[in-house]
């Protein structure tokens, strides 16, 4: 495997020759103004920039610092950019941080304090590009729309591709938000009648008394109001699938009548007498328990044995393992690109909450809180509150009185807890002395005061250093 690229702007030559050793294992490309740095940043495509904001032509000020950190930027958001500034320009490197810049040092440099940030950098770029794999990667799937590496979904995925050679009417059982209208959807793409129509209904959203002209049709003059004919969806879905969503939700006197028309594939618009031969595949999918409708009475017997051919039972996402986690990715990637924003990932605690939550309303309840997440989200890593998700107990275990959980992790997130109290107390609050006391950046000591649940304003003097390090 060929080293991470490091690639360097700086107009001062001492420092490119220290530069040139400083990084060992990692492969040094040397550049001293803007152009060069642009061309080289396309050319190398490197994991890391420590940039000088004083570059020529203006080397006393820095705005040609400033151009290239916005262009870089533009050009590869995701490669981590290092400032290096002046002992006493802290103001632009606060403003660096925020245009997106990861960090910055001061000089003159230290070599090891240097090297330190530049490998944190490092594995944070390698730990997003892991993510963007993930997030970009095709699952075992081969169903369009279908995302998932769990053995019950993937059975279910096998399942539909038998059947979509077929013609038999299939039955999806299941919660909602499982995605119950995407597999029905993949029947009609994966068949022969995908140059057909597919329509969906969803029989729980339509008024009982509008239900009927919305299946079947009706002509004009039918009832009050019928101004003109209406094509009903069975009769739209000629030669394709029609998807009933909501099945159960059906009243019972149009059970009769979709009975029939499964007999004989024959309608009938309202008001009309003309006998209308289709050639419908019928998909249904209902939340319900449809046994207990049908032993109510609720739910006809024999309507429920025409529909279901073939039964799948979809199962929720809590009995996807893994599958939480590899949507939470690819819902992160896509509203990115959707809503032009560049959250990095999923922070450790974000990941161990999608995890532990039951996802009751199942995929599309993920979908949703990804989708709040990225748009409101104002740091680099999306985290549990980002999700309104509770911290996870193995995490609120490192909480102070928690001594007697043995778990090896809460002992080691106990553990680093302290260490962070401890450093915080030795600085008086301020967030950066308790940064380089611990040897992370200060964008790394807030994302765990984050994820331990510490609030850094209860600290004197840290509720400036946080507002001024986002």
């Amino acid at each position: 495997m060929s080293a991470a690229k490091i690639l360097i702007v700086e107009d001062d030559e001492g420092l490119c020759s220290q530069y040139r050793w400083a990084f060992p294992g990692l492969k040094p490309v040397i550049t001293h103004r803007r152009a060069q740095a642009l061309a080289a940043l396309a050319k190398e495509r490197p994991s890391v920039v420590v940039l000088d904001l004083g570059l020529p032509p203006d080397p006393d000020g820095v705005s040609e610092g400033f151009a290239t950190l916005e262009e870089i930027l533009r050009a590869a958001p995701a490669t981590k950019v290092i400032l290096a500034t002046g002992s006493n320009e802290r103001e632009n490197a606060l403003r660096a941080i925020a245009a997106g810049a990861y960090d910055f040092y001061e000089k003159p440099i230290d070599i090891a304090v240097l090297r330190g940030i530049v490998d944190r950098a490092l594995r944070l770029y390698e730990l997003e590009a892991e993510n963007r794999r993930l997030a970009e990667a095709q699952t075992q799937s081969s169903i369009p729309r279908i995302i998932t590496a769990a053995e019950p979904m993937l059975k279910i995925c096998r399942d539909i591709e038998k059947l979509a050679e077929t013609n038999v009417p299939v039955l999806l059982l299941g919660e909602s938000g499982t995605g119950k209208e995407a597999l029905a959807r993949a029947l009609h793409d994966l068949g022969p009648r995908a140059k057909g129509p597919f329509i969906a209904l969803n029989c729980g959203a339509i008024p009982e008394n509008l239900l009927e002209s919305e299946l079947f049709g009706h002509e004009r003059g039918a009832f009050t109001g019928a101004v003109k004919q209406n094509i009903g969806k069975i009769e739209m879905a000629h030669r394709g699938t029609l998807f009933l969503d909501e099945i159960g939700d059906l009243p019972h006197p149009l059970q009769v009548k979709l009975l029939r028309f499964l007999q004989d594939q024959v309608i009938e618009r309202i008001g009309g007498r003309q006998r209308i031969q289709v050639d419908v595949r019928v998909v249904s999918a209902t939340n319900q328990a449809i046994e207990s409708e049908i032993e109510s009475g609720r739910f006809r017997g024999d309507l429920f044995y025409r529909l279901n051919a073939v039964t799948l039972r979809i199962p929720p996402l809590r009995a996807r393992e893994g599958d939480a986690v590899l949507l939470a990715r690819y819902f992160l990637h896509r509203f990115n690109a959707e809503f032009h924003r560049s959250v990095r990932g999923l922070s450790e605690s974000a990941v161990a909450a999608i995890t532990a939550h039951d996802w009751p309303g199942n995929v599309r309840e993920l979908e949703n809180r990804l989708k709040r997440a990225v748009v409101m989200n104002e740091t680099r890593l999306i985290e549990p509150a980002d999700l309104e998700l509770a911290v996870p107990a193995i995490v609120a275990e490192a909480a102070p009185g928690a001594e007697d959980a043995l778990d090896l992790r809460a002992a080691r997130l106990r553990a680093e807890r302290d260490v962070i109290e401890r450093a915080l107390a030795r600085a008086a609050g301020n967030l950066s002395s308790a940064a380089q006391l611990l040897g992370v950046s200060r964008t790394t000591l807030y994302g765990l005061l984050r994820t331990h649940g510490l609030e850094p304003s209860l600290a004197e003097g840290a509720t400036q250093d946080i507002t001024e390090n986002p």
